[in-house]
């Protein structure tokens, strides 16, 4: 047997297949004026992602529209450059919100959804509606997934679905969130799940499904992951490391792209 080496391939090459900074060149002992420029650019993105203003109306507007009926909260971050010097106060509800929501919850549901702004409003604001448009009708096929409340939370951080799960009385909540930016992605969506929720909860009790964005994860995809486990959870009475997503063993063979609809 001859021995041949695999074929050579430039390293530009690399760049069509990963967003990631591989194969700028070099001048000198620094890297070409336009990587350079460019990283300039998404590093003010990803910056102006985190300072970026949430408009909590306009989400709960666009949820109205899709016949959902939302209740608005907000966690103890007076403001944002407080949410971002305290991470504990965007894991707590404000007072008058808790009392708000316990009013609202008559009896104990199924599944909460809750919308928060995260460390990327941009991220909220671009997908969060389109992804729920598809969640919905997974939710309800088969053995119905009934969705209890919908809520809309500023200044929050992703255990603040926890005690809101909680109020509402919840067997699970799906806390949808903008994720930390970064240099190719300031808009990334994730979908933290967590069964029989209640403030306290780990990281290790919570499913994840995360980089749902335009070069990410599809609307079509992350939806149907999320209802996998959501049903999976709810059967098992389990979320977090003791759930496995196997959800791509039961995706169908071809799944829609993503659209920004």
């Amino acid at each position: 047997m001859s021995d041949k080496s695999a074929p050579a391939r430039p390293t530009i090459d690399l760049r069509s297949f990963t967003p990631a900074r591989v194969a700028l060149g070099r001048s000198g002992a620094s890297v070409p004026t336009k990587p350079l420029l460019d990283f300039t650019l998404d590093h003010a993105r990803a910056r102006d992602a985190v300072h970026a203003a949430f408009d909590a109306p306009r989400l709960v507007s666009d949820l109205h529209a899709q016949g959902l009926v939302v209740t608005e909260v907000r966690s103890q971050a007076l403001d944002r450059r407080e949410y971002l010097r305290r991470p504990d106060l965007g894991r707590r509800l404000d007072a008058e919100a808790a009392e708000v929501l316990a009013q609202s919850a008559a009896e104990p549901c199924q599944l909460a959804l809750v919308i928060g702004d995260g460390l990327s409003a941009a991220a909220v604001h671009a997908h969060a509606v389109a992804l729920v448009r598809r969640l919905l009708p997974l939710l309800a096929e088969g053995e119905h997934v009934a969705l209890g409340h919908v809520v809309v939370a500023s200044g929050a951080r992703v255990a603040l679905g926890d005690e809101i799960g909680a109020i509402l009385g919840a067997r699970m909540v799906v806390m949808l969130i903008g994720e930390r930016p970064g240099l190719s992605a300031p808009d990334s969506l994730g979908a933290y799940l967590t069964f029989a929720p209640k403030p306290g909860r780990t990281d290790a009790e919570r499913n994840c499904v995360s980089n749902i964005h335009k070069a990410g994860l599809s609307y079509d995809e992350g939806a149907f992951k999320i209802a996998w486990l959501v049903r999976e959870g709810l059967a098992r009475e389990v979320s977090g490391v003791a759930l496995k997503d196997e959800s791509a063993d039961r995706a169908p063979r071809r799944i829609g792209t993503f659209s920004a609809c």
